[in-house]
């Protein structure tokens, strides 16, 4: 199956498939691509780094925050009201929908520690400056952190990034810039966690059938991730109505 041009649709039907895709993508990975010791699990995307580690750790419940304050464990914080000025600043349609989006965390078993990510970009990522810069910085904080990452950009590079998400992820990284090639405006793209950071590049193009890509779950180790499998069972899983708009009959 070829990578569809989502740019002709609205984004909340991506919307729609990119949670369809993250569900198949993770069933694959836990139908036996995972060693026994790793799973995947679909989840939230939170703002930044330590929220996401933290998702699965121990929350105090209103007893146990009630009994440390009166033991004096913590210091009491009273609301007070803001008396600044608000500001507001417009959210679009495609960047509500990054709100709402998720990924898919690989974790292992022993501690439930993330040790892979796969992210599936989106039009609200690249809306504007903020949600763009702050998906990158998130890519690099993962990288540093030892966290391996997989991104799959299946939008052509906009004004904001000429040569793809990557390139701007990248920059931390690399000497030299990367240029995305001339025939080829999509990017997957493998990072690898080490003390260095290595990515593994596979520039693609609407109408071209998706590579299969390595996941890295440890430094020099990674699985194969059939992505057409995968998307081909989200695709089919879609309306008539758009998939006859994203690949029109005969």
């Amino acid at each position: 199956m070829p990578m569809h041009d989502w740019t002709r649709v609205p984004d909340g039907i991506f919307h729609a498939f990119h949670h369809r895709w993250i569900s198949s993508v993770s069933d694959r990975l836990n139908a036996g691509l995972l060693p026994d010791h790793l799973y995947a699990l679909p989840e939230q995307v939170a703002g930044g780094y330590t929220p996401d580690v933290l998702a699965l750790g121990h929350k105090q419940d209103d007893n146990e925050r009630s009994a440390g304050a009166e033991s004096g464990g913590g210091t009491a914080i009273a609301p007070a009201p803001v008396r600044t000025r608000p500001v507001t600043r417009f959210v679009s349609e495609a960047e509500q929908f990054v709100r709402r989006k998720s990924r898919i965390a690989i974790r292992h078993v022993s501690t439930d520690d993330i040790v892979a990510l796969v992210e599936i970009v989106s039009p609200g990522n690249k809306a504007s400056d903020h949600p763009l810069n702050t998906f990158v910085k998130k890519v690099r904080e993962y990288l540093e952190a030892g966290v391996h990452q997989l991104v799959l950009d299946p939008f052509p590079p906009g004004a904001r990034d000429p040569d793809g998400i990557h390139a701007l992820v990248w920059e931390a990284f690399a000497r030299e810039p990367f240029r995305l090639p001339a025939d080829a405006r999509l990017t997957f793209v493998a990072y690898e966690a080490d003390l260095r950071p290595r990515a593994y590049i596979e520039p693609t193009n609407i109408g071209a059938p998706l590579p299969n890509m390595p996941l890295f779950v440890a430094p020099g180790e990674h699985i194969v991730l059939p992505l057409e499998e995968t998307y081909a069972t989200a695709f089919e899983a879609q309306p008539r109505r758009w998939r006859n708009v994203l690949a029109p009959p005969g």
